[in-house]
């Protein structure tokens, strides 16, 4: 039996295949390709290129492969992009997830990891924030993610799925060992950005907004290693395995960095200086988002290993100066 990634040659994608395959379970890749690569997956992994909403294909693959759980990550994910194209958000993050759990129903998968976000929150009325907080998504990416669990936990209820809801806060870093990161070209994630302007690939970055209601008034993220969070998705696996109840659980730290908080880490860590620019509030982005952790602490057994700002920041500094060599002219 194997384990169905979608969207298992992107970023947060290919550090679970990595930490399935590193464990010796059988895995299988579905990613389109759009914001994935080859490159970051083990060799030995197969992939199939295509869309989580073609049910002949994802069914195909499931009875190929023999696939007994899956674990959801393909999506779009840039806030600002899902308020420009709300409907195309609305089809590749809902819809195609419709059809993913269709396909699966029908092919007898009954267990389930779905990559949802803490957008869901909105402007949360308390941090930090739990999973039992309002429900009141800011942007068409939040609401996508949102409408997804709802249709995950309707689908659960009518056929007998088990489910695991994990809603990440900000994640960051890279592979300890080198073998994959956040590859995407103009990716949005801060601590991406600030690592590339360090190593001359921006000119500068910007920071949005300066005026939160926050001690530097910058906005506050919990910060997750993205390793730590594969590692959360497996035990959430087991978790299924053993016969766990369907649930929802925050990924994050429990603690929150501001923009300057990162942006001075990057400069420490790499020891170089970079130009910063100041710009307004972008629209989706609320002040402040720090998860609670307890329920996830008490119920699954996991315990991040990487819960450092300093570390994940060198994490991504390591990656961007290896995909620097990997891309550069030959």
């Amino acid at each position: 039996m194997a384990i169905l990634v979608t969207g298992g040659a992107g970023y947060i994608g290919s550090h679970m295949v990595h930490e399935l395959n590193d464990a010796g379970q059988p895995v299988v890749v579905l990613d389109n390709l759009s914001t994935g690569f080859r490159f970051l997956l083990p060799a030995s992994v197969p992939i199939i290129v295509g869309n989580t909403g073609d049910q002949d294909l994802v069914a195909k693959t499931i009875a190929d492969h023999r696939v007994d759980a899956i674990i959801h990550f393909a999506a779009s994910i840039v806030v600002p992009d899902s308020i420009s194209d709300p409907l195309g958000y609305y089809r590749n993050n809902t819809i195609n997830t419709a059809l993913l759990l269709q396909a699966a129903i029908a092919g007898g998968v009954r267990q389930i990891i779905f990559s949802s976000t803490a957008a869901v929150y909105g402007n949360p009325a308390a941090v930090p924030v739990r999973e039992n907080a309002a429900t009141n998504p800011i942007s068409p990416y939040g609401t996508s993610k949102l409408m997804s669990e709802i249709v995950l936990r309707d689908a659960a209820r009518a056929h007998g799925l088990r489910f695991v809801v994990l809603r990440y806060f900000n994640v960051a870093g890279a592979d300890p060992k080198g073998r994959t990161g956040q590859s995407t070209p103009q990716a949005t994630h801060l601590i991406k950005v600030a690592v590339e302007t360090v190593l001359g690939k921006r000119e500068t970055m910007s920071v949005f907004g300066t005026d939160y209601p926050t001690p530097d008034g910058t906005c506050i993220r919990d910060y997750i290693h993205v390793s730590d969070l594969a590692r959360a998705h497996s035990a959430a696996l087991a978790y299924l395995r053993r016969g766990g109840d369907s649930a929802t659980f925050n990924c994050g730290y429990g603690h929150g960095h501001s923009v300057m908080d990162v942006l001075e880490t990057a400069r420490r860590v790499s020891g170089r200086n970079f130009p910063v620019e100041f710009a307004g509030r972008r629209p989706g982005d609320p002040a402040a988002l720090v998860a609670d952790v307890s329920r996830i602490h008490s119920a699954l057994d996991w315990r991040p290993l990487y819960d450092d700002l300093d570390t994940i920041v060198t994490h991504a500094l390591a990656w961007e100066r290896r995909l620097a060599a990997k891309q550069a002219p030959r």
